[in-house]
């Protein structure tokens, strides 16, 4: 009987509090119907998320957009992610205990936008620094640590990050044997290219 109650609880606490929420809204009020943002997930400064449609956000992710964030349209960020737009501990180690009262420039603290462009992909544990910009088509490693620009469809890989390798590659192979999708591609990644010649190759 014990058993069977506590499957029963482990059900609910799923349906209650894991379950992915669908539709948002965008900084202008406007419906987002196809994003999906999961309960455990965790967004500080609501008001700096500037969404587009299509996005998916997993569990238990840290989103701070105090200072401005732009998730842009089908960016999928899927777990234990942390994206941070301000970071207090160069302040926090100059200031000591006279932090919280400190009035006017706190130095050593740091506070910047970060955008996420357009059909990337954010892999777990991940952790973005602020004032990074990710370009379009980007796919972000698990376990990356990611600062600073970030160019389109590039592959990043590694603590602090590096390019290890560009989608084109996969996507072009894809579209050669489903060529019925350019036209989906197209829409938001342009005219597909092939990609700088490189040595590493990730599927």
């Amino acid at each position: 009987m014990r058993a069977l109650l506590n499957r029963w609880r482990r059900r609910l606490w799923r349906l209650l509090f894991y379950r992915m929420v669908f539709g948002e809204r965008n900084g202008l009020g406007q419906p987002l119907p196809q994003t999906r943002i999961a309960a455990s997930t965790c967004i500080e400064g609501a008001d700096g998320l500037q969404l587009e449609d299509h996005v998916f956000i997993g569990q238990f992710n840290f989103i701070d957009a105090t200072a401005g964030l732009q998730i842009g349209e089908g960016v999928q960020i899927t777990n234990f992610v942390s994206i941070v737009t301000h970071s207090s501990h160069g302040s926090l180690r100059l200031l000591g205990r006279n932090y919280v009262h400190h009035t006017g420039e706190k130095p050593g603290y740091l506070s910047a936008p970060i955008q996420i462009g357009a059909y990337s992909f954010i892999g777990p544990h991940s952790l973005i620094e602020a004032g990074t910009r990710v370009g379009k088509g980007v796919v972000v490693c698990a376990y990356t640590q990611l600062r600073g620009d970030v160019p389109d469809f590039a592959i990043m890989r590694g603590s602090p990050a590096r390019q290890v390798g560009d989608v084109r590659a996969k996507d072009m192979d894809l579209l050669a044997r489903h060529p019925e999708l350019r036209t989906h591609y197209e829409a938001w990644a342009g005219a597909p290219v092939a990609p700088p010649a490189s040595n590493s190759n990730i599927d």
